[in-house]
């Protein structure tokens, strides 16, 4: 048996550098900029740094940015980069830490997503948005896409990270059965005679997606319930760019790095923009967002010279810093940087979604409403579960629960009941 003399001891120096690291990984450098060039006026995007929030374990800091895409009309674009960050917030418990907080990230991103859209649609508005939302806590990249929006990573490491994903109904073969499962039909524009033109579309109303927020005019069977993809960077950092399908339709996610990479994130997005259009006109709103995590107290990159040396610079610009005074023990124990996948999940499903391995004391309120976060009197609410094929097994406290009004949208959105008033209107 080992003696306490026996183990392994890590040099101090090394602990040292260690608890000096982890305090400089809580807070990397967030440095983003923006470009637009506008053809309908229906993109918006939410830019938020330094967002605090109180905790168990003391106060901390996160970033929030979003592309809204619009269609047929602003409003719902408008009022989600309004309202959907406080929703997303009022699903998370307030007694976490901050691994918690971020575990349960994916979770309330599902119900802040779900609430916006029925808040929205209760509005009796027709108007309808795609949504990529990121929030940045520490290295923690969490991503929710509905939509063609999308967001890539390049981290200093090299290679790309997709953190989004694509609901157009021409690409998208599970959502394409997921619609007709749910009484929706999918198919192209009949011009009459038998001609169909166009991208695959969902009707009635004609929209090109699967999911969105908003759209009440087209079946619910088209829902808000978002892709999420959780990612944790090394301390080396990376670059986000999320754009609309402006930038998309025109590029790779290799040719939008490639083309803005060593430029700051302003001019990087402008070029971004400039080289979709460059590429196909102005055919659409055309937006970008870029985004650099840095270690702190590392400069942005520079502007670069003439563009062929340019390639490259990202990389080096993120390349750790060695120290020629490095102990080989030191070494030893480095720890190596690699980009950790965390969370993954797009099911449609509620009951998939907002299911929980966590004691429900910790993450859903007995009795509250887990879309809504609306309190459900004993006895009133239905459980997640119910009209599963588990549900006989059900006790009355396997929650987590939903009100009336939920439990309604969620049979809905999975074909159980007729959808909402529907109108024929065609949508982008």
């Amino acid at each position: 048996m080992s003696t306490r003399g026996e183990h392994h001891t890590v040099p101090l120096s090394v602990l040292l550098k260690r608890e000096s690291a982890n305090e400089k990984i809580e807070n990397p450098e967030i440095v983003y900029g923006q470009a637009n060039q506008s053809k309908k006026g229906e993109d918006f995007t939410l830019l938020k740094t330094e967002c605090q929030r109180a905790m168990g374990d003391g106060v901390t800091t996160f970033s929030v940015f979003g592309i809204f895409d619009g269609h047929n009309g602003t409003g719902a674009a408008i009022y989600t980069k309004e309202n959907l960050l406080t929703n997303v917030l009022a699903a998370i418990p307030s007694d976490l830490n901050r691994d918690e907080w971020v575990a349960a990230l994916p979770r309330a991103l599902v119900a802040g997503f779900v609430k916006t859209d029925k808040d929205f649609q209760e509005k009796a508005r027709t108007s309808g948005t795609t949504v990529t939302f990121v929030i940045i806590d520490g290295w923690v990249v969490t991503v929710a896409s509905v939509g063609d929006s999308r967001c890539i990573l390049e981290p200093a490491e090299g290679g790309v990270y997709y953190l989004s994903a694509d609901h157009r109904l021409e690409i998208n073969e599970e959502e394409r059965e997921r619609v007709t499962a749910s009484g929706g039909e999918v198919g192209r524009l009949n011009t009459g005679g038998g001609t169909e033109i166009g991208p695959l579309r969902c009707w009635p109303g004609g929209l090109c997606l699967s999911r969105s927020i908003g759209d009440m005019d087209v079946g619910e069977f088209i829902v808000p319930v978002p892709y999420v993809k959780q990612v944790k960077l090394s301390s080396a950092g990376g670059r986000l760019i999320i754009s609309s399908d402006g930038v998309w339709d025109a590029l790779t996610a290799e040719t939008a790095l490639d083309c803005c990479r060593g430029l700051h994130p302003e001019p990087a997005a402008e070029q971004v923009v400039k080289e979709a259009v460059g590429q196909k006109g102005l055919r659409d709103d055309t937006t970008c967002i870029v985004i650099d995590i840095l270690p702190p107290e590392k400069p942005a990159a520079p502007v670069p010279g003439p563009r062929k040396q340019a390639k490259g610079m990202l990389k080096s610009m993120f390349k750790r810093k060695t120290s020629d005074s490095s102990s080989n023990i030191e070494k030893e124990y480095a720890e190596p940087d690699v980009v950790e996948e965390l969370f993954e999940e797009g099911s449609a499903m509620l009951s998939e979604r907002l299911d929980t391995k966590y004691p429900l004391c910790n993450m859903f309120k007995l009795f509250m409403c887990a879309v809504c976060q609306v309190e459900v009197k004993p006895g009133e609410g239905v459980s997640i579960h119910a009209g599963s094929s588990d549900c006989r097994k059900l006790r009355p406290w396997d929650g987590p629960f939903l009100c009336v009004s939920c439990q309604e949208k969620k049979e809905a959105m999975e074909g159980k009941r007729p959808s909402g008033d529907r109108h024929s209107s065609e949508s982008d």
